[in-house]
């Protein structure tokens, strides 16, 4: 068993009915540190997030990479190479209490990237174009990186190290992949882990518009060949 200490970094925007949920359900022995990003919410969604314990980020330059980034800036003076960032949505989309096994493959055989596949889905949990896209998007890395992924799936752990190595840039859509395409790149040891998903609580920001789908279309498809 490796000591290591583990921080959660949780993008909110507009997540006052369900952040308390998400933090609530975060089993509390496994974490050092929540923080919540809140990323120009108009509503309590801070307020709540404070309330439920968290330690809440302002970033108000509203995009998934900029609420990311503000989090990464908070640990710089705090995580150690071997610490673990978890990254999970504040729309309690994804199971919190599900974090053990996103850590196991980095305690038990040193993974530094563990990406939560969503194979246990409620249905209506992801739209169909979220679910094209993920297959387009992952057949495309497995194309032109070499490595096999099944989903881009924003439940997802992390070495501290690892993140420091693949410095990460994305400000908005293409975070995710990002993550997973430098990883590739710098070959690190990756692997995936299969979770539970649910339907979120309110509207998505990305798939629930079409201006949004096309938005995030385009920005996978553009990292994916940016960083060839």
């Amino acid at each position: 068993m490796h000591n290591f200490k583990v921080f959660a970094i949780i993008p909110a925007f507009n997540e006052s009915k369900s952040i308390g949920k998400v933090i609530y359900d975060i089993p509390q022995h496994l974490i050092t540190e929540i923080i919540v990003v809140n990323n120009g919410s108009t509503d309590d969604t801070a307020q709540v997030a404070e309330d439920a314990g968290a330690t809440v980020l302002t970033e108000p330059r509203k995009g998934y990479g900029y609420a990311c980034l503000k989090g990464i800036n908070y640990l710089n003076s705090t995580a150690a190479d071997n610490d673990v960032i978890i990254f999970l949505d504040g729309d309690y989309s994804d199971f919190p209490k599900e974090m053990e096994l996103l850590l196991k493959p980095v305690k038990e055989q040193n993974y530094q990237l563990v990406i939560g596949s969503r194979a246990n889905r409620e249905a209506g949990s992801m739209m169909p174009q979220q679910i094209f896209g993920n297959w387009l998007a992952t057949r495309l890395i497995k194309l032109f990186y070499g490595i096999h992924f099944s989903d881009l799936g924003p439940f997802r752990a992390i070495t501290w190290r690892a993140l420091q190595q693949i410095d990460m840039q994305d400000k908005t859509f293409g975070w995710t992949v990002e993550m997973q395409v430098k990883a590739a790149k710098h070959k690190l040891k990756c692997t995936e882990v299969k979770v539970s998903y649910r339907k979120r609580i309110g509207v998505s920001k990305v798939s629930g518009t079409i201006k949004g789908t096309i938005l995030a279309g385009y920005k996978i498809l553009f990292t994916i060949f940016k960083n060839l």
